[in-house]
């Protein structure tokens, strides 16, 4: 049993990972078809929003800076496991913190793979030594390189209510010089003021051609639109009848098909984590290896339920 999450709705809810609160079987996912390995880059970023999920800040290590040594060994260790991966992605924090993003995108890209980067595209890319590093990336590997901008609204003010004030104009100066270099971008937005998908996506598309970037608002893999991740919403748990009812199968989970590795601030090694969404949760961490991490994942958490299964949503490219 893991602690009671701290929500009235799910107090009883949520608690073994073999059955639910009624007694029925929960529903488990396998890693069915393995395509994106996330690394955490660390927790520390140059801002603190409001409701960040993974309570990222410039004070917050509790994930600290993983390295190139250890990323380059994970990707050793996929290609020991023959794992069928067609993405590395890297998320924080603000990626461009660590020192050694560039370096780390190199190692992935030089193995062939497709690199998605999720970044704020604020100060900490905008340093002289990170952009040099990433026009270098994008002359060679181009096609295989995107960055996912986190635009919370395509409004300044919704915006910069999340991200702090100025937080907008930042962010479009640094996609702005994405743009000017040719550098793919996509979007990852929030769908927490209320807006119907339709209202949001228009939003979007006008605020792209404003600045003329070239993302498609109707695509959600080119901008995606998440849901808020409330631990306290009423959520219904998945069961294994779930999948019949829904119409939905245990391949179109997040974690059918990605890992996240993380380093945790003391450990001696990084770990390998079920969910990019549940960082801190110890019944989430796999082990410390790839082989470790291939075993099935209960849908013990709200999130898995709201988000994943209900929401339909994933990090992924």
């Amino acid at each position: 049993m893991k602690d009671t999450i701290d929500a009235p709705a799910n107090a009883r809810k949520f608690q073994d990972p073999k059955v639910t609160v009624d007694g029925q079987e929960r529903a488990t996912v396998a890693l069915s078809h393995p395509e994106t390995l996330w690394f955490n880059t660390g927790t520390l970023c140059n801002i603190e929003c409001l409701n960040c999920y993974i309570e990222s800040s410039p004070s917050n290590d509790r994930l600290v800076y993983i390295t190139t040594a250890e990323v380059t060994d994970y990707l050793d260790q996929i290609e020991e496991r023959d794992w069928p991966i067609r993405e590395i992605a890297f998320t924080g924090g603000e990626p461009y913190m660590n020192p050694e993003m560039n370096d780390m995108t190199r190692a992935a890209l030089e193995r062939g793979y497709e690199v998605l980067i999720l970044t704020n595209a604020m100060r900490p890319m905008m340093r002289k030594t990170v952009r040099a590093g990433l026009l270098d990336l994008a002359a060679e590997y181009r096609d295989k390189l995107t960055l996912r901008i986190s635009v919370d609204h395509w409004s300044e003010r919704l915006h910069d209510e999340e991200r702090g004030e100025g937080a907008f104009a930042r962010t479009i100066e640094g996609m702005e010089w994405l743009r000017d270099n040719n550098i793919r971008m996509t979007v990852a937005g929030r769908t927490v003021w209320g807006e119907t998908e339709a209202q949001s996506r228009e939003g979007y598309r006008a605020f792209y051609a404003t600045h003329g970037f070239e993302i498609d608002a109707a695509n959600p893999g080119e901008t995606v639109l998440f849901p808020e991740m409330d631990e306290t919403a009423d959520v219904p748990e998945i069961t294994t009848a779930c999948w019949d009812i829904l119409g939905k199968s245990p391949s179109s989970v997040m974690c059918s098909s990605s890992r996240m590795v993380v380093k945790r601030k003391g450990a001696a090694k990084p770990a390998v984590l079920a969910c990019t969404l549940l960082p801190y949760d110890p019944e989430f961490e796999l082990g410390t290896t790839l082989a470790e991490a291939e075993r099935d994942v209960a849908l013990n958490h709200p999130h898995c339920a709201k988000f994943c299964v209900l929401g339909g949503a994933s990090c992924s490219a």
